[in-house]
């Protein structure tokens, strides 16, 4: 073959390539688009990751039983995946030390656990899973266990939730899915570090991590996508301290149920 033939032959097949190469990448771009659209529309519109479930442990600074629950509370805590609070309780107080991190608010709580889930009673250290399950609180390996049973029985963290800050504000954004459901803000200090001088822990230097020190409901999800701003001015009330943006459905006006949500955020960030 001539060589001025060769020569057409192949600059026609490089303009054929250099025709094709944006119509592929252009293909490439829409699929990638879409994988990411479909990723969106799988975690309710939001890009966030979801954490794994949430822990509330009931403890007390007078329950010589509790300080092995309040470490594996720091342990799930340290491990970033799970939204974990510990919440005070006050009906130990009368055994000879008033826990300084304790509220009848808290103790509330855990009585209204008690009365769905049917149980006569309540102790510490109980830890309640995702709203759905209770367990031992010290019992580190039972509660990532029944978390890891909950969410493959489809009973975990399903509705995606972010908060952030921005300025002066606090930017909550919660994603689609089903049903309605209460939402909850939990705050709480990061440690407190208390010398207990009484009672069965006395003589004990405690560390506290994720005392809860207030819950408020701020407003109703009704399934839909949904944003809500709060003033950045509650995470400066004390220092070190955040909150946790709990997504929870009730049984009744004063019964908690299922929480299908959830996100944290510390005042620093």
């Amino acid at each position: 073959m001539p060589i001025s033939q060769m020569f057409r032959r192949s600059l026609i097949g490089s303009l054929f390539a250099l025709a094709a190469f944006p119509a592929a990448a252009q293909d490439a771009q829409q699929h990638a688009m879409a994988e990411t659209t479909q990723a969106r529309q799988a975690t309710g519109g939001l890009d966030v990751k979801q954490p794994e479930g949430v822990v509330e442990l009931f403890t007390s600074q007078g329950c010589a039983s509790c300080p092995p629950a309040d470490a594996a509370l720091k342990h799930l805590i340290d491990d970033g995946s799970i939204v974990a609070l510990s919440y005070h309780v006050d009906y130990w107080n009368y055994l000879g030390w008033a826990d300084t991190l304790a509220s009848k608010e808290n103790t509330a709580r855990q009585y209204a656990y008690a009365k769905m889930f049917g149980r006569n009673g309540v102790y510490t250290p109980q830890a309640v899973l995702n709203g759905r399950d209770q367990v031992n609180g010290a019992n580190l390996s039972g509660i990532k266990g029944r978390l890891m049973a909950l969410s493959g029985a489809n009973e975990g963290m399903k509705v995606p939730i972010s908060a952030e800050r921005k300025n002066d504000e606090i930017d909550i954004s919660i994603g689609e899915g089903d049903g309605k459901a209460n939402v909850v803000i939990v705050y709480f200090n990061r440690q407190k570090v208390v010398n207990v001088e009484k009672g069965e822990n006395g003589g004990k230097m405690m560390s506290y991590w994720h005392a809860v020190r207030d819950i408020q409901t701020i407003g109703m999800w009704d399934g839909k996508s949904a944003r809500f701003v709060l003033p950045a001015s509650v995470l400066d009330q004390e220092k070190d301290s955040g909150c946790a943006v709990l997504l929870q459905r009730m049984k009744d006006a004063e019964t908690p149920g299922a929480i299908v949500g959830a996100a944290t955020l510390m005042a620093s960030q």
